[in-house]
C-alpha cells in the first residue's frame, strides 16, 4: 500500500539576489524542482541532502505546512493542505528544531494532554506509553518538567508524544542531532524496532549518516531540489565507485602483488607485507581463498565503504546534477524561506 505519493512536487520562493554593490533583484526560485517520490507502507526511508538542497521544503509540503506550487501530493490518500486536520490525526513528526510537548509541564502531563487532544482511548494510549517507556527508558524523568530535561530526554519524549497517536507515518527531521552517544543509541535502537514491527513508515532526514546506515534500506538523495539518487545504500556504492576492502596482513612482504579476479587491487603498502583488494565481482571468500593460495596469512578484516565519502562525492558531481550552481546569498535564501512561510 502507498502511503506516499508525490508527482512533479514543485516548491517556488520569491527571493532577493544581490546583483551589484546597491543592487538586490527579485528572483523565483524553485526549493524544489519537480521531485517523484513513492513510499509504501513500512517502509524505512533516508531522505538527505546539503543544506538548502529541499529537504526540508519537501517535508513540510508532505505534511501539509506548505502548499506546493505545482504537482500533485497525497499522504494516506488524503492532500496535505486541503486535508491538513484529518491527515494530523494520521501522522506523526519529529522536527529537531520545534517541540510538541508542554514546556513547564512534566512529560507524564503533556502526554496525558496530548491524549485528549487526538482523542485516543485510554487503553490504546496507556498501552502505547507503555511500550516507550520500555524501550525509550522514559521512567526515570516522566515526572520532570521538559524544561528540566537533558536535550536527550527531552528528543526520547518528543518520539514518545508523535506515536502516542498510533499513527501511520513518522517524519522525522534530525532527531539524534546534538544528542549524546547514549540517547543516540536509544533514538537509533527505538527506530530500529519500530521499523522492524512494520506498522508505521519513518521518512528520516538527517545529516548523520550513520543514521541512514543503520535504519534505512532505501535511500534518496535530493539536491538543488532534484533527486539524484533513489535505491539502497548498496547501490549507491555500486553507482559511485566505492567498494568493500579486503585487507590482508601477510607474513613474508610480496614483491608482486597478484591479479586476483572480480577484485581490484586498491593498495600495497611500501614493505609489502598489507594489501587491500576492492571487491568487483568477487565475494570475500573467494579473494580470501585466493590469496590464502599465494601467500601465508598473519590476518585477514573486510573495511566496509564509508557512504559519507560516497554521498560527497555524489554531490560534487556536476554529471549526476544537471542545475546549475547558486550564489550563497539564494542558497540561504531559499533555506530559510519555508520556515518564513509557515
Amino acid at each position: 500500500m502507498t502511503v506516499i505519493d508525490a508527482r512533479g512536487l514543485r516548491k517556488e520562493f520569491t527571493v532577493r539576489v544581490k546583483t551589484g554593490r546597491l543592487r538586490r533583484e527579485r528572483r523565483v526560485r524553485a526549493a524544489v524542482d519537480g521531485i517523484d517520490l513513492r513510499v509504501e507502507r513500512g517502509e524505512m526511508l533516508g531522505y538527505i541532502g546539503p543544506n538548502g538542497a529541499g529537504k526540508s521544503t519537501t517535508l513540510k509540503m508532505l505534511t501539509g505546512v506548505l502548499m506546493p506550487s505545482a504537482g500533485e501530493v497525497r499522504v494516506c490518500g488524503l492532500r496535505p493542505v486541503a486535508q491538513r486536520t484529518r491527515l494530523a490525526l494520521r501522522i506523526g513528526v519529529v522536527f529537531g528544531q520545534r517541540s510538541q510537548l508542554w514546556w513547564d509541564l512534566p512529560l507524564r502531563e503533556s502526554f496525558d494532554l496530548l491524549r485528549h487532544v487526538y482523542r485516543v482511548p485510554a487503553a490504546e494510549h496507556a498501552a502505547r506509553l507503555r511500550r516507550c517507556r520500555d524501550l525509550l527508558d522514559l521512567d526515570g524523568f516522566l515526572d520532570v518538567p521538559v524544561r528540566q530535561l537533558s536535550l536527550g530526554q527531552r528528543m526520547r519524549g518528543e518520539l514518545t508524544a508523535a506515536l502516542l497517536h498510533g499513527p501511520e507515518v513518522l517524519f522525522l527531521d534530525e532527531p539524534t542531532i546534538g544528542l549524546d552517544v547514549v540517547s543516540r543509541q536509544a533514538v537509533r535502537g527505538f527506530l530500529g524496532e519500530l521499523g522492524r514491527a512494520g506498522d508505521t513508515t519513518l521518512v528520516l532526514t538527517t545529516h548523520d549518516l550513520a543514521d541512514i546506515e543503520r535504519l534505512c534500506r532505501r535511500l534518496v538523495v535530493v539536491d538543488h531540489g532534484r533527486v539524484v539518487h533513489d535505491g539502497s545504500i548498496a547501490q549507491l556504492h555500486h553507482r559511485y565507485g566505492s567498494r568493500r576492502l579486503v585487507v590482508a596482513d601477510l607474513d613474508a612482504p610480496m614483491v608482486e602483488p597478484p591479479a586476483l579476479p572480480g577484485a581490484r587491487l586498491h593498495q600495497v603498502t611500501a614493505d609489502g607485507r598489507r594489501l587491500a583488494y576492492a571487491l568487483e565481482s568477487a565475494g570475500v571468500a573467494e579473494v580470501v581463498a585466493g590469496l590464502a593460495g599465494l601467500a601465508s596469512l598473519r590476518d585477514i578484516s573486510v573495511v566496509e565503504p564509508d557512504i559519507e565519502e560516497v554521498v560527497a562525492r555524489l554531490y560534487r558531481s556536476p554529471a549526476e546534477n544537471p542545475a546549475q550552481d547558486r550564489t550563497a546569498d539564494e542558497r540561504a535564501a531559499e533555506d530559510e524561506a519555508p520556515a518564513a512561510t509557515a
